[in-house]
């Protein structure tokens, strides 16, 4: 009887309230991190507009405020289409050497094994904390006149320094960390499994590297190559330093921008602007396919 009498009373309410309150608890809490983080959203949303995105808003506004007519005519005059051919004539010089090098300086830095490893990291590494300024005056120091090699260059009848070879150097030095530091994490990732496959086929390190590690690495090298192009499109400081910007001769996209900012002309050097912007557009998006197709290539 007791038992029947106690399997008939009826189920506490107690736990059900329990959980029905503990939902309405974390219902309530969970409102208030929404509202956090989308409070956070909207404050880098606000930040980078505010630096980023309004300046180049204005930038393109003013450029065709006027209409289309003044920024033709800035766009074909003769020392702005100078100006843009020396840059892309500059890049196409300066991104082929640096992936060259920072293909070869990731395999030796993650293949090899030699005292003054540290060194040479520290190295590759320095243009990123060297201002391009002093990376300009450091090279005038070497290549000008004055310089280490200035004597012998003079004889050999090689001018360096306010000429192109000049800022091709310039441009290749503060552009030239962004292969290897690309490449170096995807090499280690790849591993030396498949070199040593290879090799123990009878492959040669030539064919090895061509079959093997190149294919593997292509992505990283990839990334560091458009890094390249963009930082090497808009560099200024070491540029300037050893162009001695001569207009119509040394005087790069960059510079014609200073060029006609300060000689009154807004419209060349709004124009001049919003070609460079367009550049660097370009150059995130093809970052950004490159991205996708890599990871939709991962993911086969």
């Amino acid at each position: 009887m007791s038992s029947s009498g106690e399997s008939a009373l009826p189920i506490s309410p107690a736990p059900l309230q329990a959980r029905r309150s503990g939902q309405a608890g974390s219902s309530k809490s969970s409102s208030p991190t929404r509202s956090r983080k989308l409070a956070v959203r909207l404050i880098a949303l606000g930040y980078l507009a505010l630096l980023l995105l309004a300046p180049v808003l204005m930038i393109f506004y003013r450029t065709f405020e006027h209409g289309l007519s003044p920024v033709w005519s800035s766009i074909t005059a003769p020392n702005a289409m100078h100006a843009f051919w020396l840059s892309l004539e500059i890049v196409a010089i300066a991104v082929p050497l640096n992936t060259i090098f920072g293909i070869g300086m990731a395999i030796l830095l993650e293949r090899g094994r030699f005292h003054g490893k540290g060194l040479l990291n520290l190295l590759i590494d320095l243009p990123f904390a060297i201002s391009p300024v002093v990376v300009g005056l450091a090279l005038v120091l070497v290549y000008g006149k004055t310089g280490w090699f200035g004597d012998w260059l003079s004889e050999q009848g090689i001018q360096v320094i306010f000429s192109v070879p000049g800022m091709v150097i310039a441009t290749a030095v503060v552009s030239l960390p962004f292969v290897v530091r690309e490449t170096v994490p995807v090499l280690r990732e790849l591993g030396t499994d498949a070199e040593q496959a290879a090799e123990t086929l009878g492959a040669s390190p030539w064919q090895t590297f061509w079959r093997v590690t190149l294919p593997g690495i292509r992505w990283g090298v990839v990334y560091g190559v458009v890094l390249t192009t963009a930082r090497a499109l808009g560099e200024f400081g070491a540029v300037s330093i050893v162009s001695g910007r001569i207009e119509g001769q040394t005087q790069t996209l960059p510079l014609y921008v200073q060029d006609r900012f300060e000689n009154f002309d807004t419209t060349g050097a709004y124009t001049a602007a919003v070609v460079l912007a367009l550049l660097a557009l370009g150059t995130l998006l093809l970052m950004n396919f490159l991205t996708r197709r890599a990871h939709g290539k991962g993911a086969h």
